[in-house]
């Protein structure tokens, strides 16, 4: 293989590693709602893509352009997949089941998490259901608050996309006002 070869398979496939992670990454900035973004990345992405496919069609006699266009594909998924878990964008709620919920909502109010609590009742009898709402880098350490307090519990991670709070009108808190969502959709 000459070295102009070799450098045109290198170039197809640092490009495709390039264009795919950003794509994985935008792919998750869509889930969050983080519209100015995705605009900027979709931008660089599609003039990167743009790039390795004339790449690849200048050289499509050669089978190994096809491979690095291929293998830099899968590689750019697994890089945009393991950046987006890096930087944990947006926020998230636990849902904790617990029969200890009043000692695991203690704990994590101890450690500065706010807690709602409701009594339930599920197959093995009557649980408490706690909701937390956290950022995504503080899923792991909410987690092991919980799972220390209560090993038997079943937690369940959703995304968030927005917050609605009401704020008071008056002294007596009768009437609430509708207010700006603190997390949105359409936050960048």
């Amino acid at each position: 293989m000459a070295t102009s070869s070799i450098v045109i398979v290198l170039t197809i496939f640092i490009a495709r590693v390039c264009d795919v992670g950003l794509g994985t990454i935008r792919h998750a900035l869509i889930i969050r709602g983080r519209k100015l973004y995705v605009f900027i990345i979709a931008f660089f992405e599609a003039i990167i893509w743009v790039y390795a496919v004339s790449r690849v069609m200048s050289s499509i006699q050669d089978p190994c352009t096809s491979f690095a266009f291929a293998l830099g594909f899968a590689t750019g998924t697994f890089v945009g997949m393991t950046i987006e878990s890096f930087l944990k964008i947006g926020e998230q709620v636990i849902r904790v089941f617990s029969k200890s919920g009043d000692l695991v909502a203690q704990r994590l109010r101890e450690n500065d998490y706010r807690v709602t609590i409701f009594d339930g009742s599920g197959r093995d009898g009557i649980v408490q259901l706690l909701f937390v709402q956290v950022k995504r880098r503080e899923v792991s350490r909410v987690m092991g608050i919980v799972r220390h307090t209560d090993p038997d519990c079943l937690i369940i991670i959703d995304d968030i996309r927005s917050v609605h709070m009401a704020k008071r009108s008056s002294e007596g808190g009768t009437d609430l006002l509708s207010v700006p969502p603190l997390v949105t959709t359409d936050n960048t």
